[in-house]
């Protein structure tokens, strides 16, 4: 068996085309539509999304206003320039890049989000709306990866509600951005859904679980973790994982959590890193910053 690669720039330019057409709308509707990123610190990955965000942002015709703080900044500052975003009605959506500094409370950031600006539904109040099926925004990593799922099923002549009912979906990873919001959007395709993390790959238990797994969508941030021997055979594979690293010319490359060269033979489908789940994401996020434009447009299809 030789798995079919999904290709996440092919997906990601149909969805670009769309948002192009919804900006101009809003424009001519005089709503504006504006992302606000703050970055704390230098993290390559971070600064990397970043660079993305603004090139798309660019080509959408979005406006963009970016906001870097060093990685000295206490939390303090990163709450004044929030609060000075939540107030500014040029910007729609806001995403506050992670990892923040260690002495930066997460939770305590996220709460200070407008909910209605919250484009990755961190806030505890769109996390809830998620988490009950009645999503304000969905997180766009996750977004991403059922999008891909869902229009791989299509175009395999798959009927989605019968796949979705017979299936098991397995997790690797527990994150609030990708990991449980994944859960949710399995639960809420009615499939059959299990969720483990590092501590199973630590206790020798990681394969138990995944090579049962009729789709793997793995995001567990650790390099190669999933290998041929960890997969079942016929099984559709999301690798959402983005890792930096330097080959022998001093060269950064990104690389996922899947050991794509082992595992794509054993598979039916496969995303690739970079070029899958990566190139999606980051148009679901301008999508989710357009759609907070419109106020009166309160919830969003979860894909």
């Amino acid at each position: 068996m030789s798995g079919r690669t999904i290709d996440g720039r092919a997906a990601a330019r149909l969805l670009t085309e769309g948002l192009t057409a919804e900006v101009t709308r809003l424009q001519e509707d005089g709503l504006g539509v504006g992302l606000a990123t703050v970055l704390v610190g230098d993290g390559f990955s971070s600064a990397a999304y970043e660079r993305r965000l603004r090139r798309l942002a660019t080509e959408l015709g979005v406006r963009y206003l970016p906001r870097t703080l060093p990685g000295t900044a206490t939390e303090a500052d990163l709450l004044a320039v929030i609060a000075e975003l939540n107030a500014a009605p040029e910007v729609s959506g806001i995403l506050v890049l992670r990892p923040l500094p260690a002495h930066i409370d997460e939770a305590t950031v996220f709460r200070a989000i407008d909910p209605a600006k919250d484009i990755e539904a961190v806030h505890p109040e769109n996390a809830g709306l998620l988490a009950l099926g009645v999503p304000r925004f969905v997180p766009s990593t996750a977004a991403s990866v059922f999008h891909l799922l869902d229009t791989w099923l299509d175009q395999a002549g798959e009927d989605r509600t019968d796949f979705y009912h017979r299936s098991l979906i397995v997790v690797v990873g527990r994150s609030n951005n990708v990991g449980k919001p994944a859960i949710s959007l399995g639960y809420h395709r009615e499939a059959t859904v299990e969720s483990v993390d590092e501590w199973a790959s630590r206790t020798g238990n990681l394969g138990r679980h995944t090579r049962r797994a009729d789709v793997l969508i793995v995001a567990a941030g650790r390099p190669g973790l999933i290998k041929a021997e960890h997969v079942k055979p016929g099984a559709v594979v999301l690798d959402v994982g983005i890792n930096p690293r330097t080959g022998p010319a001093g060269r950064v490359h990104m690389v996922g959590d899947v050991d794509f060269a082992s595992v794509a033979p054993r598979v039916r489908a496969i995303t690739p890193v970079p070029g899958g789940v990566g190139p999606v994401t980051d148009v679901w996020l301008l999508r989710n910053t357009v759609t907070a434009a419109r106020p009166a447009r309160a919830l969003v299809e979860a894909s």
